[in-house]
Order: C-alpha cells, then structure tokens, then sequence
C-alpha cells in the first residue's frame, strides 16, 4: 500500500463509514491477541478516536507461549493508553464438557466472554482483527468445500455486535502499518502449522495465486462484493417465490406442489424454504423426486417431518414413533370436545344437517363412549350404507391430508366407531320412527 500510516488509517475510516455503523466517539471492546492483526485494529481505531478497551484471552493451550501473548498485550495496551482486561480459559475442560472440537471451544468461549465484557464496560460493538486476506480465505474454504451464494461473500463486516473494520486491507498492509507506526507484535507458531485447513490455504495456495495476480487480494474483494448484491437481489426473489409456494395453518407449513413446479430452480427455492427446519442440502434431491410419489413418503430432520400428500408438502414438529403410538392409544375426554344431551321427544325434533352434530337412538347406543384417534384397520358402516368400509379407504375417498388423517377424532359406542367427528357418522344406531330417546353430540365451539 501506498503512502504512510495515515493513509492506511484513512482507508480502515472509509471502510467503516460505508460498512460498518460506528458513531464518533463510540467505546468498542477490541480483541487484542498481541498478533499484529489485532496490535494494528487496537492502534487504528484509537488513532480514529473511538474509545477503544483491550480485551485479551488465553486458552491455556500454548503454555508459556500463550502467558507470553497476554503479557504482551497488555504491555502493547499500556503503550497505547487504553483500558487492558484479560481473562484465562480451561479450553479442554469446556470441549470435553460440551463436546465439542477445541477450534468450536475457543469461538464459544471467546464470543461469550467478549459479550459479558461489552456490556459490562458499556461498548457499542466488539472488534474483531479479520482482514482481507481472511475473507479471501474464507471463500475458498467454502468454495472447495461446495457452498451456495451466501457462501461466496467472504467475512460480513457486522455480525450483531461483532464488527470487522479491517476487511478493506490486507495482511502485507497491516505488516506495512506496524512497522511505520513503531509498534511490535507477537506471532502464534501455531499459524505456520499446515495441518489446518485455513493454513494450508494462506501459506501455500494464495502465494500460488499472487504470483498469477498480485492483485488477487483485491480481486476477490470485488467478488464478494459482486456476490453479496446478487445476493440482495436472490433473497428478495426468494422471498417473493417462498410467498406464493408456501402457507402456515396451524404451526404446520404446507408447500404447494404444482406451484413448486412452476417456479424456476425448484431445487433451490425447496432447499431454501426447508433449511430453516433443520432438512439438508443432500436431502433436497430425495425430497423433490417425491413430487411425482404416492402420497405418504416422509422425510426427517432433527427437529421436523416432511411428509408427502396430493397437492403439498407437509412440514410439521417431528413427533416420535414412542409419542405417536402414545397418542393414537390415548383417549381423549368426550367433554372436552363434544356437548352431549338427550332429547325425549322425538316427534318434534328436527335432525340437525351440520357436520358438526351426529344424533343417535339413546337407547340402542352401546356404551362406554370414548373420543380416540384413529387407527389402521379402523372399520365403521358409514351412513346410508350397510357393508362395513376401512377408515382409510374412506380417508382416501374423501382426499383427506396425511395430518387430516392423523388428527382425525372418532367417538366409539362400545367400541364401536359410530362418527368421524365433524365428518360422517355411522349408519348403525340411527335415529328411527321406532326411537323413543335421542342423543345428540354437538362439537363445542373453541
């Protein structure tokens, strides 16, 4: 980079003028290794007047090297004039209690202290030392191993709280930056080490690559650049698709299938509506060939089931098979869903026509009654017929929804099925010229 420190500085201030929205004068929580990212983020946002305070953290992973980095940056602090906290972490003991990979314990732990430091010294954002050639990194990580758009838009400049201010220069410009500024760091001899992937990519590819362009650095930053308005553009476009494919009744999320089709990148409009309930991309294949299936084909996530029916797929919470069988074997009280009473005068009573009421010979009616879910096998001799027919016959006749069929209630006289509740009721115990007592079962109101 051209020019002296102050050029440098101008830049990181433009950066954070069009990306990032910090207020003359804010107080950020900077995290400050001793590396010379974080010495430079640490000088830069002070020289622009931010009131900046120095938070350090050791893992307890370097041993006397990690002891080394606290106490130099603290002493790199003390230079600046800033506010210095640090705090010592048991990183092993935290992912083997979390289980969890050392590289995931250190983020937590970081992240987690970083935020309990911020609001207890009162800062605005935490600062974070990511560069471009980080976000040049991170790219290509997700680009070998395989990543949609989002993916492609390097390091975002603010996530929540956490903001990046250096992602407008590179590692040889920081380099460039301590040195005219007479300020010193410390290097992690884990950082050489080729056993990580990140590693690999800054130590041996990107070298390859600069000698192709020297500029690549910057290349990518146009390309991401590119990528997060294209971006804007795939998520209004989502948006507007997933509002026309998909409705919500009753917590469960119905996709419409002819609609699906109709949409360009079916694929990837389907991923994008799935994801946020835990399905995979590797699913979504499986998932879309069951358009042209029977209904009935399932699919899971950790968290929810897709099942296939006529015209949509049904996104509902997953229940277990344990939970299921638990509640098709339960009973429900009659009194919570249905008014019962009797009606003793039969030659002036009119028989309601509503789905919502079902009349019966008082007499002839068998007891004990009993609300349940269904079950396969379930018969009843609906009415107006005299041969018995399958209840799931019966559902499939009528085009019933695998979650119609599923929270479909009956009331049992005996049991015996004598009314798909709100549905069709049995022909058996009809209300006769002969029948001198009536009950009627009415669906109460919610």
């Amino acid at each position: 980079m051209k020019g002296g420190a102050a050029e440098t500085e101008r830049i990181v201030a433009e950066y954070i003028a069009k990306n990032i929205p910090l207020q003359a004068g804010d107080n950020i929580l900077v995290g400050l290794s001793g590396g010379a990212d974080s010495v430079a983020l640490t000088l830069i946002l002070h020289k622009l007047g931010y009131s900046v305070c120095a938070a350090n953290c050791n893992f307890s992973l370097r041993g006397e090297e990690a002891d080394r980095d606290t106490e130099f940056a603290r002493s790199t602090a003390e230079k600046i004039g800033i506010p210095f906290v640090s705090v010592k972490f048991d990183t092993l003991g935290y992912a083997s209690r979390n289980k969890v990979s050392i590289e995931m314990a250190c983020r937590e732990l970081r992240y987690d202290w970083f935020e309990k430091e911020r609001t207890a010294n009162g800062c605005s954002y935490i600062a974070v030392a990511h560069h471009r050639d980080d976000s040049v990194e991170t790219m290509m990580i997700n680009l070998i191993r395989g990543t949609g758009i989002s993916g492609l838009t390097g390091i975002a400049p603010v996530n929540g709280y956490v903001i990046r201010p250096l992602l407008g220069i590179s590692r040889a410009d920081i380099l460039s930056y301590l040195a005219m500024s007479g300020f010193g760091y410390v290097t992690d001899s884990t950082n050489a080490d080729t056993v990580y992937v990140r590693n690999k990519i800054r130590n041996r590819i990107l070298p390859l690559m600069q000698e192709i362009n020297p500029s690549v650095g910057g290349a990518f930053e146009r390309t991401a650049e590119n990528l997060r308005e294209a971006e804007v553009l795939y998520r209004y476009a989502v948006r507007h698709a997933i509002s026309e494919i998909v409705h919500v009744e009753a917590g469960n999320v119905f996709i419409s299938l002819e609609t699906l089709k109709a949409w360009p990148a079916a694929r990837t409009l389907l991923y994008e509506i799935l994801k946020p309930y835990g399905f995979l991309s590797s699913q979504t294949d499986d998932i879309l060939s069951g358009i042209g299936g029977a209904s009935g084909l399932k699919y899971y996530s950790p968290t929810h089931r897709l099942v296939r029916d006529r015209k949509y797929f049904i996104v509902s919470p997953v229940v277990s098979s344990a939970e299921q069988t638990a509640e098709k074997d339960k009973t429900v009280p009659l009194s919570e869903v249905l008014h019962m009473e009797y009606v003793d005068t039969p030659s002036e009573f009119e028989i309601p026509k509503s789905k919502k009421t079902a009349c019966f010979d008082a007499a002839l009616l068998p007891q004990p009654l009993a609300l349940r879910h269904w079950c396969e096998g379930d018969r009843f001799v609906p009415f107006g017929m005299k041969g018995q027919q399958k209840l799931s016959d019966y559902f499939n006749n009528r085009k019933f929804s695998v979650l119609q069929k599923e929270s479909a209630l009956l009331l049992t006289a005996g049991g015996e099925i004598v009314w798909i509740v709100g549905e069709r009721q049995s022909d058996k115990y009809k209300i006769t010229p002969d029948t001198t007592r009536i009950v009627k079962f009415s669906i109460k109101d919610t």
